[in-house]
């Protein structure tokens, strides 16, 4: 007898409602609306610790992290605290607090979006 379990397909982001921030930057000009949200994002991660962090928690088990298993970036926990506020303020990470911990998640939304901006127009 087999455990092995049959899980559903999930729909890509965008047929579940999910509006990225700007479209494909091969598609038209951006609105100047736009041009501010991509910006947000792009400066946050333009940081080297703020991109580390950022793909701690991305690649982390389970989709999210503690704070307490991300903070080996080199800097201390105050300035890893800043790094980690700054994401979330950018709109690029979520968080719970649970007890004494923080988890962080980015949510796939996020991270369909960023992709969605940098690709290629497809030929109609």
């Amino acid at each position: 007898m087999s455990n092995a379990k049959v899980l559903p397909l999930i729909e890509p982001a965008e047929s579940q409602g999910v509006v990225p921030c700007c479209p494909p930057l091969t598609e038209r000009p951006m609105t100047a609306e736009e041009a501010q949200a991509a910006a947000r994002m792009f400066k946050a991660l333009g940081d080297p610790v703020r991109l580390r962090l950022f793909s701690a928690v991305a690649s982390h088990e389970g989709g999210e992290a503690c704070v307490c298993d991300i903070s080996d970036v080199g800097v201390s926990q105050p300035t890893v605290s800043h790094h980690l506020k700054k994401l979330k303020e950018a709109g690029l990470l979520t968080s719970e607090r649970r007890g004494t911990w923080v988890y962080y998640r980015v949510e796939p939304s996020v991270l369909a979006g960023m992709g969605r901006l940098l690709t290629l127009r497809t030929a109609a």
